[in-house]
């Protein structure tokens, strides 16, 4: 069985999971939709539950007990599809708006052809993971064995890329996706009656002025060599029409490839909001949290990947050198478990990630899974007789 056999039943599956997303900690169904294929395709070893909604299928062949694992994303997005395709989400709210329902297809498919027709001496692990978009799926698998229990020498991913052509492929080694912080910041000031400000501190006004002087943050508190975004995502007061409010919540969003960088941010963060409410006669209190780490692609692995492509996709089509990009993934934290690489392959002329129009290209799947299974071949190779 070659990759292209399965492209009806690659574009059925992944169809049925962009109609029925589930987010973080809920794809129940999705497992279960996941646990059916892989056992029709014959594999027995299968373990589910792994950081909660998570699976692990295993295939061994020959004699090597050289594991490599491969992982696929399985969460949705809460965002409200607005595509009107026949295959559309049928749960208002929720979509696939980053094309995981894709990525796990593409995961299924290298598990189908490799359980028919190996090629390969060793161990296959297929992770497939729950709430990537909010970076707690790993850390659960982690947490439930995940590259200590079950073990694995090496791991690999992968993700689809709009505006990138289908067929093509991009990775680096080092530094690829960047970490992200979380912030919150509320502020406390004293309300009052809409047509007395006098009288009042006003959060609203304070809150604002913070929100300029963040701006400030990148520009003015980090090395110009350093990258890094600061984004304000929300703001809110108490929301009363005719009331100044006594209360405003601000939060965001940071990007960064290094720890140093984080702290700086932090800290400049914390004294622009203490300066800017103080001088308002306010208060303020400042949450910042770490969710996404780098993603740091190891060299090694990361000439895996690419020699793999090189295979499947051409030298033509291959860029072993893409730019850094800000984006963060859950994926980053399987990198301590072992060497691996995250890689990116195209979704041609789509809409953006995370936007309620997009929807992910069949026509990538193939690809997605001629990778996977060469990649395997190369890395679990079967010795010369």
């Amino acid at each position: 069985m070659r990759p292209e056999d399965l492209d009806p039943d690659l574009r059925r599956w992944r169809r049925h999971l962009h109609q029925h997303p589930e987010f973080g900690f809920e794809e129940v169904e999705t497992a279960r939709f996941v646990e059916a294929r892989l056992r029709e395709a014959g594999l027995t070893e299968i373990e589910t539950g792994v950081g909660g909604t998570g699976l692990v299928a295993t295939l061994r062949a020959g004699s090597s007990e050289r594991a490599i694992a491969l992982r696929a994303d399985m969460d949705c997005l809460r965002i409200h599809e607005t595509t009107n395709l026949s295959h559309a989400s049928t749960r208002p709210g929720l979509m696939h708006a980053c094309g995981h329902d894709g990525h796990t297809t593409m995961l299924l498919g290298a598990a189908a052809v490799l359980a028919r027709e190996g090629g390969f001496d060793g161990v296959v692990h297929f992770v497939f993971q729950p709430a990537e978009e909010w970076g707690q799926g790993m850390k659960a698998m982690i947490r439930d064995g995940l590259g200590s229990r079950i073990k694995l020498d090496e791991i690999y991913g992968l993700h689809n890329m709009p505006g990138l052509p289908v067929g093509r492929f991009e990775t680096r080694s080092g530094a690829y996706m960047g970490a992200e912080d979380g912030f919150v910041i509320e502020v406390q000031g004293t309300g009052g009656h809409a047509s007395r400000p006098h009288e009042c501190r006003d959060a609203i006004v304070a809150a604002c002025a913070i929100v300029g002087q963040l701006q400030t943050i990148v520009a003015r508190s980090l090395d110009p060599a350093d990258l890094a975004v600061v984004s304000v995502t929300g703001i809110e007061g108490d929301n009363i029409k005719n009331a100044i409010a006594s209360t405003a919540r601000i939060e965001g969003d940071c990007r960064h490839f290094n720890a140093a960088v984080s702290a700086r941010i932090e800290d400049a963060m914390r004294r622009i909001a203490e300066g800017v409410t103080a001088a308002h006669g306010c208060t303020a209190e400042l949450r910042y949290e770490r969710v996404f780490v780098p993603l740091i692609n190891d060299a090694e692995a990361t000439g895996h990947a690419v020699a793999a492509a090189r295979a499947v996709f051409g030298d033509e089509n291959v860029d072993d050198k893409a730019a850094q990009m800000g984006a963060s993934e859950d994926f980053a934290q399987a990198l301590a478990l072992a060497p691996g690489a995250f890689v990116m392959i195209g979704n041609g002329d789509s809409a953006p990630l995370h936007n309620p129009g997009y929807d992910f290209n069949d026509d990538a799947l193939v690809p997605g899974v001629a990778w996977f299974v060469e990649l395997v071949r190369q890395r679990l190779a079967v010795p010369s007789t």
